[in-house]
């Protein structure tokens, strides 16, 4: 009897849900600061929030295959035909300690083909559920969408194993051209990488297969349609299909830009580029990071909003009194009655993150131990990045529970979201409370991790099941321990800022509540809004007449 698997992806369309999601790093072996090769991903969407998602290892009949549904839309888009084994997944990490990312730059819209039956997602999970290396994953890939076609926009993927890491950009050819253009860059070692919603691969070379792989048609498909001639110079794939605008300029390279500018600042990488200056020079694909990064390095650059820069978002009448950095949706706005286009910075960190990722992949461990998916829900600058180990035999309890129209205080998504969004009141006083927890558990993480994984090797020596048995009770005991201490901020955080006031519940049972006002910075613009209007002071009769906030800082949605 045949048998069909449906196969639900769990990532961000860009089309569809949000504009300019997800966040990349890729940094090499040479770049590390252990060895190690790491990828990290941020899933920004609004109104997003899905299960880890968790498959087993299993075999399959010749006759099995899987249906594809878009995991937006969920769009029946066809079926594809199984292979006689898959590879266990958590998350976007399999048991081969290969881990797959990705950014949406959707390039040119008529290269979107809606009448392919693989979208990204699913190629991912493919990739992982049927590949060993990240070589292997690529080709995947590529052969599934030449064989299938492509249902996406135009995709960045961070493809990476325990010894490399490339960047792989993919474009479709519209309706009724299967398959797509694509090439895929090893990063090289030593060197780091970014993406963040733009294609970022320009010129690469045709005569370097260890080092590049792309599709035979990707320069001759952009001559026919006219894209490209070779008169113009070398062909440069982001140039070609994703031609640049300010408004991608100042929305994605300005989060690679602060990769670059915090990893090397040595470089003193220019904010011109991002800025939409004309003739400014692109960024370099990759960088030599000034010191090579640990893990918490690479969490530490996810975490920015532009920090100690003039472009800071806690910065500025639009952080109001409390130094928020979030810039409320949409990021593009207009004013009634005026034709200019207004935006806002677009950070890293991001409200409406829905889950991230910091892959740790390592060639000298067993593969069942050198694999971590360090995880976390919801804002990076407010979350916790929790240790899951890539061969652990079932996902964490806490990230399968709830959906974005159930609500449960056993999600963390949802418990992440309480303490994010109270914060955001408050932000500049909360956010500190929060910050002493999120590395009060975090270094507990990586304070034990050299012994938790002593121990795991010494199980492995003997008996490889009790090693996984031991990494998946402990995967799960930290994931409950963070959820049951994020439950407790959140109640404590609730009864300190109370009413506006900072209280100290621990003093005359809560009854001497501080006010801590708003700050001189915000005092002065209000007071610049309307002169006179707050002086406490004896009045003529002729100033009794108030003057009301002018329209645009009544401001309109």
């Amino acid at each position: 009897m045949k048998k069909t698997l449906v196969l639900g992806t769990l990532l961000c369309v860009i089309s569809q849900i949000s504009i300019y999601p997800c966040t990349n790093i890729l940094v090499t072996k040479g770049a590390s600061a252990d060895g190690s090769v790491m990828i990290s991903y941020n899933a920004d969407a609004g109104g997003f929030m899905e299960p880890l998602y968790f498959s087993p290892a299993r075999d399959w009949n010749p006759d099995d295959s899987i249906e594809i549904y878009d995991w937006d839309t969920h769009k029946y888009l066809g079926k594809i035909k199984q292979v006689s084994h898959t590879y266990q997944v958590i998350g976007l990490i399999n048991e081969y300690q290969v881990s797959i990312g990705e950014t949406t730059f959707g390039g040119r819209e008529e290269l979107r083909d809606t009448t392919g039956v693989l979208d990204y997602g699913s190629l991912m999970q493919l990739a992982l559920q049927r590949a060993r290396t990240a070589r292997e994953a690529i080709k995947v890939m590529t052969s599934l969408v030449a064989e299938y076609g492509y249902y996406s926009s135009g995709e960045s993927f961070s493809i990476a194993d325990p010894n490399e890491v490339w960047i792989m950009e993919m474009i479709g050819k519209g309706p009724g051209r299967k398959g797509a253009v694509w090439v895929a860059l090893r990063v090289p070692d030593g060197y780091i990488s970014a993406h963040a919603n733009r294609s970022r691969i320009r010129e690469f070379p045709l005569n370097d297969p260890e080092n590049c792989m792309y599709a035979p048609d990707v320069i001759s498909f952009a001559i026919e349609k006219g894209y490209y001639k070779p008169e113009q110079g070398p062909f440069s794939f982001s140039d070609v299909y994703d031609p640049p605008t300010p408004g991608s300029l100042l929305f994605c390279e300005g989060r690679v830009w602060s990769i670059f500018r915090r990893a090397a600042p040595s470089q003193n990488f220019s904010e011109d580029y991002w800025r939409a200056v004309k003739g400014a020079k692109p960024y370099p694909l990759w960088i030599k990071p000034d010191k090579k990064l640990t893990v918490r390095d690479v969490i530490a650059l996810m975490r920015d909003h532009f920090d100690g820069t003039p472009y800071d978002l806690k910065k500025g009448l639009a952080a109001a009194p409390y130094g928020c950095p979030v810039r409320w949706k949409p990021l593009v706005w207009k004013i009634e009655g005026d034709t200019t286009q207004y935006a806002w910075e677009r950070p890293i960190s991001t409200q409406q993150t829905a889950f991230a990722f910091v892959s740790q992949l390592r060639s000298y461990l067993p593969r069942e131990i050198g694999g971590i998916h360090w995880y976390g829900v919801d804002d990076n600058y407010t979350n916790v990045y929790i240790p899951l180990y890539c061969s652990i035999k079932e996902p964490p309890e806490c990230f399968r529970v709830g959906s974005i129209s159930q609500f449960t205080l056993e999600s963390a998504f949802w418990v992440f979201n309480l303490v994010a969004n109270w914060a955001y009141t408050k932000y500049s006083y909360m956010y500190e409370d929060i910050r002493k927890v999120q590395k009060e558990l975090e270094d507990k993480f990586f304070e034990f991790q050299p012994a938790i994984e002593k121990t795991a090797l010494e199980l492995y020596k003997s008996n490889p099941k009790r090693a996984i048995d031991f990494l998946t009770d402990y995967s799960i005991s930290q994931s409950n321990l963070v959820l049951q201490r994020w439950r407790k901020l959140w109640e404590y955080l609730v009864m300190k800022y109370n009413d506006g006031y900072v209280n100290d519940v621990t003093k005359d049972h809560g009854r001497s509540p501080k006010g801590v006002g708003y700050g001189d910075e915000f005092f002065r613009m209000v007071i610049k809004e309307r002169p006179g209007y707050y002086d406490v002071r004896w009045r003529e009769k002729s100033e009794t007449k108030t003057t009301e906030p002018t329209q645009s800082t009544q401001g309109s949605n």
